[in-house]
């Protein structure tokens, strides 16, 4: 519970701060999400290289292109799987020597299915950690009933007792479910403008858009929220600080999954050896269970989840249930950028 508190300090304090770093091994340079400096997800990189490597953290996955795209230089960064593209388009990263990675090949097929990660010019992205967007809500204030479907969201009864995240990604996962599409690698324009009406009703509920756990947890801690379109780690912040709650990802319209990963930069600063230390220590047996002990994430690495009880993953929510879901997927980085668009207009009001 310790390290989930420590998470949930970083994640503020990351989110006051910008890209502030934590410095350690000044050879190599990990732009991460704020919290995933975490001993416990590479700990072979600490046994032979004697520390942690420096972290510099950002809030979203814009942010961080934004931040890459603008000059700010690190070696490794940590996007999630429909942002891949649009690093690969800016000629920002390099691929990955997978022979110098023997886990690569324990990471389940799903994870590199796409030739967005891996084609004939090599292996772009090594996924490492997935996990799910969906309904976590108060069980004291909120029936079980009420939090069957994604109109949850919109319900007039939640009027300004909703959360939801200040990301793009999930809002529209969370809006095209709810106006029954599963699947957004091929979006039509009808579908596009039914999820944004959806997502402006869901708007007018919104109590806040949370920025980080910390933030989402805080809300829901204080009664400000009773309903939040949650990340895993959310609730697993929520769990430890004693808040009570429910995850449910088995809504009728469905839940969102995604996965995220490691990018090698071009012309990085620090030290290539190092790179490949840090990502062969995140595939590590060991790390998949202090991803789930401390965020509640599941790992990619198939052989190392073979080793978790299924009890301790159903206790983290890091089990597959059997359900409808919108996995986040690349998709055309055109209809994303609009996404993000619509997702700021609907956010200002508009």
């Amino acid at each position: 519970m310790k390290t989930i508190k420590t998470l949930l300090a970083a994640s503020a304090a990351a989110f006051v701060l910008g890209t502030s770093a934590h410095a350690a091994d000044p050879d190599l340079i990990v732009f991460d999400w704020a919290g995933f400096e975490n001993q416990a997800l590479i700990e072979g990189y600490v046994a032979k290289n004697g520390d942690m490597p420096t972290y510099a953290f950002f809030g979203d996955d814009d942010e961080a292109f934004q931040k890459m795209s603008s000059g700010f230089k690190a070696d490794v960064a940590h996007p999630c799987a429909q942002m891949v593209q649009k690093y690969r388009d800016a000629g920002l990263i390099e691929p990955w020597d997978i022979s110098r990675i023997p886990e690569y090949a324990n990471i389940g097929a799903q994870f590199k299915n796409s030739p967005v990660f891996a084609d004939d010019t090599g292996v772009w992205f090594i996924p490492t950690d997935y996990a799910y967007t969906a309904i976590a809500y108060n069980p004291d204030l909120v029936p079980d009933a009420d939090v069957a479907t994604l109109n949850v969201f919109t319900d007039p009864k939640y009027a300004g007792r909703t959360t939801l995240p200040d990301n793009t990604d999930d809002n529209f996962s969370l809006a095209l479910l709810a106006t029954g599409v599963s699947d957004w690698s091929n979006i039509t324009e009808e579908q596009f403008q039914a999820a944004a009406a959806w997502l402006r009703l869901a708007h007018a509920n919104v109590r806040t858009y949370w920025a980080d756990p910390a933030q989402n947890a805080q809300l829901m801690k204080t009664g400000e929220a009773l309903v939040s379109w949650s990340w895993n780690d959310g609730v697993a912040a929520m769990k430890a600080e004693n808040i009570p709650v429910k995850f449910n990802r088995t809504a009728k319209e469905g839940a969102a999954n995604w996965f995220c990963g490691y990018v090698n930069f071009k012309d990085a600063p620090g030290s290539e050896d190092k790179a490949y230390d840090f990502i062969n220590a995140w595939l590590d047996h060991g790390s998949a269970k202090g991803l789930l002990d401390n965020f509640g994430y599941a790992h990619t690495n198939a052989a190392a989840m073979a080793m978790i009880s299924p009890e301790e993953l159903a206790a983290g929510n890091a089990n597959i249930v059997d359900g409808i879901f919108l996995t986040q997927v690349p998709i055309d980085p055109a209809m994303r950028d609009r996404m993000t668009e619509e997702f700021e207009m609907i956010k200002s009001g508009f």
